[in-house]
C-alpha cells in the first residue's frame, strides 16, 4: 500500500513515494524517542514529590522543608539525588558502544528489540522500588534501553525514508521525545495529586507502555534495505523489501548504490578504528561536536528539572509540575513545525534561527533572575510568568533545531562503512555530555545562581558559528551520496581531498 507524493528519479533523487510502510514503521520505530523524552521529563518532576524525595531521598527533603535559611539556588543540591538521575545516561554511554557492533553484524531491528526489553525491564524495577539502590537499578536498565534504541533507531529511520523526506522522518524521533516529556509532565501533574504519596509509582512504571510498542514493533517491522545487503550476500531479499517501501519496482538505482556501498563498508573490518582516518575527519568532529552542543545549549536543565527550577523561582509543587506540562507543549509542538520545514528550509537554517531564539532568551532570563531573584524568598507572580514565557520561548528555538536536527544531521552524514560506529560515537558522547550535565547542574545551579544562564547562553554563540561556518547542507542529498558535501566545502574538502580519489583507492582496496 502506498499513499501520493511520487519522487522521480533525477538530480539525485531516486524512484519511489511515501509508503505507508515506510509511514507505520518511521512511526512505530519512533516510539523509542517517546520512551526516552518519557523518561528525561518523569525523572525531574519525581524528583520535586516530596512523598518521593521523603522516601528516597530524605536529607533533601528536609533541606526543602525545614531549613528556611537554606539559599533559594541550593535547596536540592544532592549527589545521590542526581545520581538517580544521571545514572541512566552512564548506562546509555556504555550500552550504546555494546548496540553498534549489534547493530552493524545483525541488523537495526535486534538492536530496537534488546532496547524495548531493556526499557520493560527497567520500568517494573522502578516503579515496584522499596530503596534507592532498586530505583538506581530500574534507571539503569532504562539507560541500556535508551543505548540500545537511540544508537539504532534514527539510523533505521534514515535508511528507510526516501532523500527528500529523510529530515521530516527522522525528526518523529525528536517528535516522539517531545511527547515523550510532554506526557511525563502530563502525568506527574496527575499522580502528585494521588492521596496516598505514591503517584510517583505510577509515573515511573508507565514507561513500560510505549517500551511495548516498541518491542512489537521491533519484531514486526522489517529491516533495512541497507542492513540486509551489508549482512546478506543475496541482493533479492534487499530488493524485494526496497520495492514495497518505495511502492515501485523501479529501485535500481537505488539498489545499486547500496550495493555498492556494502561493497566498501565490507572492506572496514575495524571501523571504529578506521573513523579516525583524515577522510573521516568531518564526520568524527561532527558525530563529536553535535552532541556536545546538544547538551551546552542548556536543555535538559530544563528538561530534567524544570519542576524543580520553577519551584526554585518561587512556585508551588502542583504549579511547577504545571508549568513544566507548558512548556513540554510548546516543545513539541515546535517539533512538529520543524517536521513540516526541515525539507524545504534545511538544516543550517532551522539552526541559525534557533541558535539566536535560545541565546536571546538565556541572557534575558539570566538578568531577571540577577536582579529579581535574591537568595530567600521567590520572584513574583508577574516575573515568574514572564520567566515562563521565556522558557517557552527558548524551548521553541531548541525544539525546531538543535533538538531534532542534533538527532538527524548525524544520522545522516555517516557512509555505511562506519555508519554503525559512527552513530555510536554521536550517541555515547550525547550520554557522556548529558551525564556531565545532569550530575553537576544542581551543584552549578548553587553556586552560579542566575549566571547558569549566561554560561549556557555563551555556549549557543559558540555553536551557532560553528554551525555558520562549518556544517554544509545536507537537505535533499541520497544518504549513500553524502561523500560529495564535504568535497564541497569551503574548509572539508581542505582535509578529506577529492571524492573520486577517495572512491579510486576503495576500489583498489577490493579489488
Amino acid at each position: 500500500m502506498a499513499v501520493g507524493l511520487a519522487i522521480a528519479s533525477e538530480g539525485g533523487q531516486y524512484n519511489g513515494r511515501l509508503t505507508l510502510l515506510v509511514l507505520v514503521s518511521c512511526m512505530m520505530a519512533a516510539t523509542g524517542g517517546i520512551i526516552f523524552g518519557y523518561d528525561l521529563g518523569i525523572s525531574g518532576g519525581v524528583t520535586s514529590m516530596e512523598p518521593f524525595l521523603k522516601k528516597f531521598f530524605p536529607k533533601v527533603y528536609t533541606k526543602m522543608k525545614e531549613d528556611t535559611k537554606i539559599n533559594n539556588y541550593c535547596k536540592f543540591d544532592s549527589q545521590l539525588l542526581t545520581s538517580f538521575t544521571s545514572s541512566l545516561y552512564i548506562a546509555g554511554l556504555i550500552s550504546s558502544f555494546l548496540a553498534s557492533p549489534v547493530t552493524g553484524a545483525f541488523g537495526r531491528k535486534p538492536s530496537i528489540l534488546i532496547g524495548g526489553a531493556a526499557f520493560l525491564a527497567g520500568s517494573a524495577l522502578g516503579g515496584a522500588a522499596v530503596n534507592v539502590y532498586m530505583l538506581i537499578l530500574g534507571r539503569v536498565l532504562l539507560g541500556v534501553g535508551v543505548g540500545f534504541a537511540n544508537q539504532s533507531v534514527p539510523l533505521y529511520i534514515s535508511e528507510m525514508a526516501l532523500p527528500r523526506h529523510r529530515g521530516a522522518m527522522n525528526i518523529g524521533f525528536q517528535c516522539g521525545v517531545g511527547l515523550g516529556v510532554l506526557s511525563a509532565n502530563i502525568i506527574n501533574f496527575g499522580t502528585e495529586k494521588i492521596k496516598g504519596g505514591w503517584g510517583w509509582r505510577i509515573s515511573l512504571a508507565l514507561a513500560a507502555l510505549p517500551a511495548s510498542i516498541l518491542t512489537i514493533g521491533a519484531i514486526l517491522l522489517p529491516e533495512t534495505p541497507n542492513s540486509l545487503i551489508q549482512n546478506s550476500s543475496n541482493p533479492d531479499k534487499a530488493k524485494t523489501v526496497l520495492q514495497r517501501i518505495r511502492g515501485t519496482t523501479d529501485v535500481q538505482a537505488e539498489l545499486d548504490d547500496l550495493i555498492e556501498a556494502s561493497s566498501i563498508s565490507k572492506t572496514i573490518n575495524r571501523p571504529f578504528r578506521k573513523i579516525i582516518q583524515r577522510k573521516y575527519r568531518p564526520q568524527l568532529v561532527m558525530a563529536i561536536a553535535i552532541p556536545f552542543f546538544q547538551q551546552v545549549t542548556g536543555i535538559n536543565v530544563i528538561t530534567f528539572y524544570a519542576p524543580i527550577l520553577f519551584r526554585t523561582i518561587g512556585q508551588g509543587e502542583s504549579a511547577s509540575l504545571m508549568s513544566a506540562v507548558v512548556t513540554g507543549l510548546v516543545g513539541t509542538t515546535a517539533t512538529f513545525i520543524s517536521a513540516l520545514v526541515v525539507d524545504k528550509l534545511g538544516r543550517k537554517t532551522l539552526f541559525m534561527i534557533g541558535g539566536i531564539q535560545m541565546f536571546a532568551t538565556q541572557i534575558t532570563i539570566g538578568v531577571i533572575m540577577a536582579i529579581l531573584l535574591v537568595d530567600h524568598g521567590g520572584l513574583s507572580k508577574g516575573y515568574a510568568y514572564l520567566v515562563l514565557a521565556l522558557i517557552c520561548v527558548y524551548v521553541a528555538g531548541f525544539a525546531w533545531s538543535w533538538g531534532p536536527l542534533g538527532w538527524l544531521v548525524p544520522s545522516e552524514i555517516f557512509p555505511l562503512e562506519i555508519r554503525s560506529a559512527g552513530q555510536s560515537i554521536t550517541v555515547a558522547m550525547g550520554f557522556l555530555f548529558t551525564f556531565i550535565i545532569a550530575q553537576s547542574f544542581l551543584a552549578m545551579l548553587c553556586r552560579f545562581k542566575s549566571g547558569i544562564f549566561f554560561f549556557f547562553g555563551g555556549w549557543v554563540m559558540v555553536m551557532t558559528a560553528f554551525v555558520y561556518f562549518l556544517l554544509p547542507e545536507t537537505k535533499n542529498v541520497p544518504i549513500e551520496q553524502m561523500e560529495k558535501v564535504w568535497k564541497d566545502h569551503w574548509f572539508w574538502k581542505i582535509i578529506v581531498g577529492e571524492m573520486d580519489d577517495e572512491k579510486k583507492a576503495y576500489t583498489q582496496q577490493g579489488a
